[in-house]
């Protein structure tokens, strides 16, 4: 590039890499890391509540290229804390485009830095998962940096941060049913794959009790994707306990753990995290498999599912973890990845059909 290194990637481990800032340049971003290898979706990615708090190393070498969209963003309000790439590009190529991605990161405070070997990196952050790192400045000592690290305490109340504070709506043209969402940081996209199948749509606080949920008349329950853990949100597996039997519902990534809690469900650490992009999955009861987009270390232990009358739908087909469960009797499934396919691939929106074949039964 010519000009000198100004910020600088420091890991918990004392390792550091040298680059360039963009987005918010003049603040110290001490988060978790997690890597993206997809092609295309950084806008989803910047936007997805899911990544809320972390920062994602992109492989792909070209970020920016295409700018920021608004109509496309996941969220109003994105939470991610960071961005490693390897060249940034901030003259983008794209009439939709509305701002640049460092404009859009620099406007809700996100670090970014340039110019990493982020292959390399994400190796580490594969092998290492849940290693934290901070973009900082260039002259930051690395001993003051890996002490700011260990000194920064990890935010236990994610859910609480990007969930809505109140309902809100989203309606469509002639609908069919009412389907409430329990905002754990739920993506547009689950709201727009939901609004074309003739659903309206209440997104509701993540402590909303079953008991407000029912008064909403629901046809169905989604319990979204979002961040953090679910141990963290006590609340929300005792409103999913509740409302078993009472309406159909459907969980996905986050909302897939919490349901899984709720049946007191075994999980077990997993040798490999399945993190970075997508993963091909079975469908068990039609041999068909797919692609999807996840995030996870911890999977379900299949022989607990036998002790709670939960069968086995969804299998990953490289490790054989669990993916998907249902319960047919009283109406509950759930699914460890995403379904709506933003960003990647759309071959598991048959899902919310099958949700909605679920509610019609």
């Amino acid at each position: 590039m010519g000009e000198k290194f100004n910020r600088k990637l420091v890991l918990e481990n004392g390792k550091e890499f040298l680059g360039y800032g963009f987005g918010a340049k003049n603040t110290d971003c001490v988060t978790n890391l997690i890597f993206s290898t997809g092609v295309v979706g950084y806008q989803e990615i910047l936007t997805d509540p899911s990544y809320t708090g972390q920062t994602v190393v992109m492989t792909y070498p070209l970020i920016g290229n295409y700018g920021i969209t608004d109509e496309d963003n996941e969220c109003n309000t994105p939470s991610i804390s960071g961005f490693v790439v390897r060249e940034y590009c901030d003259e983008p190529s794209n009439f939709r485009f509305t701002k640049t991605l460092s404009e859009v990161m620099e406007e809700h405070n996100i670090a970014g830095i340039s110019g990493l070997d982020t292959r390399y990196l994400s190796e580490i952050v594969r092998d290492n998962v849940g290693i934290r790192g901070i973009i900082t400045d260039i002259n930051t000592p690395t001993e003051e940096a890996v002490e700011k690290i260990k000194n920064t305490e990890i935010n236990h109340n994610v859910v609480a941060q990007i969930s809505c504070k109140k309902k809100w709506y989203a309606r469509t043209a002639r609908p069919e049913y009412n389907i409430v969402a329990i905002d754990c940081g739920i993506k547009h996209s689950i709201i727009k794959c939901l609004n074309k199948r003739r659903c309206n749509v209440i997104v509701v606080p993540y402590n909303t009790s079953a008991e407000e949920i029912l008064k909403l008349n629901p046809d169905g329950v989604i319990i979204s994707n979002g961040a953090g853990c679910p141990k963290d949100i006590p609340c929300v597996i005792e409103t999913i306990k509740e409302l078993k039997g009472k309406a159909p519902m459907f969980g996905i990534a986050l909302g897939y753990r919490l349901i899984a809690n709720a049946y007191e469900l075994k999980l077990e650490k997993m040798e490999q995290a399945h993190i970075g992009g997508s993963f091909p999955i079975k469908n068990v009861l039609t041999n068909k498999v797919t692609m999807s987009s996840q995030g996870h270390s911890y999977a379900v232990n299949a022989d607990s599912l036998n002790r709670h009358n939960l069968t086995l739908t969804h299998i990953n087909v490289i490790d054989k973890t669990v993916e998907g469960i249902c319960d047919g009797q009283n109406k509950v499934m759930a699914v460890e990845f995403q379904p709506e396919g933003a960003p990647g691939v759309r071959d598991n929106e048959y899902l919310f059909d099958e949700f909605l074949d679920m509610i019609k039964k």
